[in-house]
């Protein structure tokens, strides 16, 4: 029995997107998840208007960060069916020896909606029944949210929450977050939330007010100081607070090349620097800075499935505020926002919702 639906494809980088019908019923070990929201990642446009290159050839439906409910299953994932769900990002096969040993973000068998497989910017999407993080419709309504807005758990929010984890961040440690919009918002939160003192560090305004009332205890416009004036100030912001002037945790989510000579400047002894943005951009560092200060860099690619829970928690329990950095948008609308977000006049996550 079929399932129609729909999708909408980039069938070339910068040609509008078409939609396209499709048969949505899944196979063995599948589910169809009706899309609730999908949200718009700096990942989508740099596929769309960059270059950068999908695992899977064109035609491809774009879009990773998909929130919805599974209106069908394939043999041996039936107990799935009628439950809201989060779609993670990366999907690892869960059977390979990367993931048995625990490195379920490199499995080599992994499938990345709208890069390994096509996409959430659909009515449905088709994705394997394993690593779904289920969604508490109850508690999701007490915490004043809706299932569209959740979307951007899949990526935008579990990427620096895998990201703070893995740094190691405790409370009375200092973190440095540059690039304070979108990935890096959230990342400023979660570190708030294990108990940090964050600096958020960004060239915008209007991003650094936005998130100066949701965890960062020190703004700073990086148009307005040169590297040493900025180390400068966050070395005297962690002195005033009783803060280590060694050990920082810096988190570099600008996905820009600025951004990331930014992160550079700021090591200190002790350093931890997390790759969390994306730019196709080089740069050149001095690596021997790594060696001298006795420091260590981290990439950071998705979250592995398991960890989605704990960082649902952290929306559900109100230590992580998604409602003010969102906004939906219609799904046929995606021509248009894909412009806009491209042109920044969305400010906030767009949330593309099927009709």
């Amino acid at each position: 029995m079929s399932l129609p639906a729909h999708r909408w494809l980039m069938t070339a980088p910068g040609a509008p997107l078409v939609r396209a019908e499709f048969d949505a019923t899944p196979g063995p070990g599948e589910v169809a998840v009706a899309v609730a929201g999908c949200g718009v990642c700096h990942t989508d446009l740099g596929y769309y208007y960059d270059g950068v290159r999908t695992n899977a050839p064109l035609p491809l439906a774009l879009g990773h960060e998909v929130s919805g409910r599974v209106v069908a299953a394939g043999a041996g994932a039936e107990a799935w069916i009628g439950r809201a769900v989060i779609v993670p990002a990366v999907l690892p096969c869960g059977e390979c020896d990367l993931c048995r040993r625990g490195l379920a973000p490199i499995c080599r068998s992994q499938k990345m909606p709208g890069n390994d497989i096509q996409g959430g910017f659909a009515s449905h999407i088709v994705v394997p029944g394993r690593g779904l993080c289920p969604v508490d419709e109850k508690r999701l309504a007490a915490a004043g949210l809706t299932l569209p807005q959740v979307s951007v758990v899949a990526d935008a929010l579990t990427t620096p929450y895998q990201a703070v984890r893995r740094a190691g961040v405790t409370p009375g440690s200092l973190a440095i977050v540059v690039g304070a919009g979108g990935v890096g918002g959230y990342c400023v939160q979660v570190a708030a939330a294990a108990g940090a003192k964050v600096v958020a560090v960004d060239v915008d305004p209007a991003k650094l007010e936005a998130i100066a009332a949701h965890g960062a205890s020190l703004t700073i416009d990086a148009k307005t100081h040169d590297a040493k004036a900025l180390k400068g100030a966050v070395a005297a912001f962690a002195k005033a607070q009783g803060l280590r002037p060694t050990e920082w945790f810096i988190f570099e989510c600008s996905g820009t090349a600025a951004g990331q000579q930014t992160a550079w400047s700021l090591l200190v002894h002790g350093a931890t620097l997390s790759v969390v943005g994306f730019t196709m951009d080089k740069v050149e560092v001095r690596l021997s800075n790594l060696m001298a200060f006795d420091a260590r860099a981290l990439g950071n690619w998705g979250c592995p499935p398991e960890s989605y829970p704990g960082a649902l928690d952290l929306v559900l329990d109100g230590k992580v505020a998604l409602a003010p950095f969102v906004e939906t948008h219609p799904l046929s609308d995606i021509n248009r926002v894909f412009d806009a977000v491209h042109h920044r006049a969305i400010r906030k996550r767009a949330v593309m919702v099927p009709a």
